[in-house]
């Protein structure tokens, strides 16, 4: 029996795999170190450093509602106008264009009603996506997801504000999480080392702000420092726009980000999605992704998204192949969190296969 650092990489849904290669690491007696994650692989570090057992993270990943649907097909949740201030609807670039209408009939009625219709038209679905892709940069709100996993955590005693501190004191885990600064143009590590003050949910948030699908979140002041440098006001996403799969963190000594531990203290082990290996079970039909939305932006993004994140971090992949378990993923889809029950099932079972391959192979079976 072992200890192992791990790393999970991105991948929404697909990170669902997850659960399965857990099951069968826990199955075989091994225990997680340091634990690092990005986007979806940071939601399922998260838990684990929450001490979650796989059976509780099967049950958390397979919840249904009252309807049959998956609990994460809610993660798409859909803006509506009281999800925009005052502050952001004025100094939008709708309230800007009404107002460069040059005079004229029309300049005459938007000047008196500009607010008055762009209040109406964020009362429909489709301009309120709209409005939010261009003013917070992402169709969807991600409020449902933030209320899962705070809902998630509270089970475990962590609060829905506690920090990257907090959690590192109450579970005794070294965690770190990866994500974007837009702003700044650097990858954020967000561990209670970089980051103490930054809340834990939030932080989780951050790393899974698929650009252009969910709104950026936008730094607050109350959060603190990063590296002892100011991050109010910058616009975070998903880590995977930069490291969607950072097994250096754990492979290579870093004093300032990683605290400065040994490399070789513990084994290592990546989890990472395989788009070219087939799902067990799963037949070249069911092999299709089910997009969870109709809205044309949100499919030509999300295959932007799934191009993207397969082209990085492939020197480290090279360099630690024998350190990295390969989760089949062939056809799911990043966004997917409304596949039914028997393809979720054949998910998680692929990814028990592959980890039980992997430690045979290995010898730490």
């Amino acid at each position: 029996m072992a200890t192992f650092d791990m790393v999970f990489e991105g991948g929404g849904a697909k990170g669902i795999a997850f659960v399965g290669a857990l099951e069968a690491f826990s199955a075989a007696g091994h225990t997680p170190g340091r634990l690092i994650g990005t986007s979806a692989g940071a939601i399922t570090a998260t838990l684990l450093a929450a001490k979650f057992t796989p059976a509780e993270l099967r049950a958390a990943v397979t919840e249904r509602l009252s309807d049959g649907k998956p609990r994460f097909s809610t993660f798409m949740d859909k803006p509506t106008k009281d999800d925009f201030s005052d502050s952001v609807i004025d100094q939008s670039e709708t309230m800007e264009a009404f107002n460069s209408v040059q005079p004229g009939l029309l300049g005459r009625v938007l000047g008196k009603l500009d607010r008055g219709v762009l209040d109406a038209l964020l009362h429909t679905s489709l301009y309120a996506q709209l409005f939010s892709f261009e003013e917070c940069g992402g169709l969807f709100v991600g409020k449902a997801f933030l209320a899962w996993l705070s809902e998630q955590l509270k089970g475990k005693g962590i609060g829905k504000d506690d920090t990257l501190q907090d959690f590192h004191t109450k579970t005794g885990a070294d965690l770190s999480l990866v994500a974007s600064d837009t702003t700044d143009k650097e990858m954020l590590v967000l561990n209670h080392r970089t980051a103490p003050q930054c809340p834990v949910a939030l932080a989780v948030r951050m790393s899974m702000s698929i650009p252009f699908v969910w709104q950026a979140v936008l730094w607050e002041e109350s959060w603190g420092l990063y590296l002892k440098r100011p991050k109010a006001g910058n616009a975070i996403v998903d880590g995977g726009v930069l490291s969607n799969f950072p097994i250096r963190l754990i492979a290579e000594r870093d004093d300032d980000i990683m605290g400065g531990a040994d490399p070789n203290a513990a084994r290592n082990l990546g989890l990472l999605i395989d788009e070219t290996l087939s799902v067990p079970g799963v037949s070249a039909e069911g092999n299709k992704p089910q997009l969870a939305t109709r809205l044309r932006t949100v499919q030509r993004v999300t295959r932007l998204i799934d191009t993207m994140t397969e082209a990085r971090d492939n020197d480290a992949i090279r360099q630690h192949q024998d350190e990295i378990c390969r989760v089949p993923a062939k056809g799911y889809g990043t966004t997917e969190f409304d596949m039914s029950a028997e393809k979720l099932e054949a998910l998680i079972n692929g990814g028990r296969q592959a980890m039980q391959a992997y430690l045979s192979a290995h010898r730490f079976a």
